[in-house]
């Protein structure tokens, strides 16, 4: 039961991180922080998403490859690929306003809603 509390601290504090780094007032900003990582170099872009392999790891440690938890690796992983591609469009100095139109705004709660959305869902893919 420790092992599996501080598995969910980490997981927190992993999503605090990632939300952290990439903080910005829109979209728009985000994909701009991301892509100052990008460019920098893309493995650097891969290690500031640790969420994503932490959540490979935790299905695998659980051997939970159900709805929930795929959902959670599934997620991430379209996540972090739609950035690559409007950071590949940007690097390609395309338009990258027909896939996303709409520079939207980010508010706290939103920034921060993967902190609580995705442990929620480890926790409820367990039982």
């Amino acid at each position: 039961m420790t092992t599996l509390f501080l598995l969910i601290v980490f997981f927190i504090s992993l999503e605090f991180f990632e939300s952290n780094w990439q903080k910005a007032d829109s979209f728009y900003g985000v994909i701009k922080n991301n892509y100052k990582v990008y460019e920098k170099n893309i493995f650097l872009f891969f290690i500031l998403n640790p969420t994503f392999f932490f959540s490979i790891y935790l299905a695998m440690k659980f051997n939970n490859f159900g709805f929930l938890m795929s959902s959670i690796v599934v997620l991430k992983f379209i996540d972090i690929s739609f950035r690559l591609l409007l950071m590949k469009k940007i690097h390609d100095d395309e338009d990258i306003t027909a896939l996303v139109p709409m520079d939207i705004e980010y508010n706290l709660s939103i920034r921060y809603f993967n902190v609580i959305l995705y442990p929620v869902i480890f926790c409820l893919s367990l039982y």
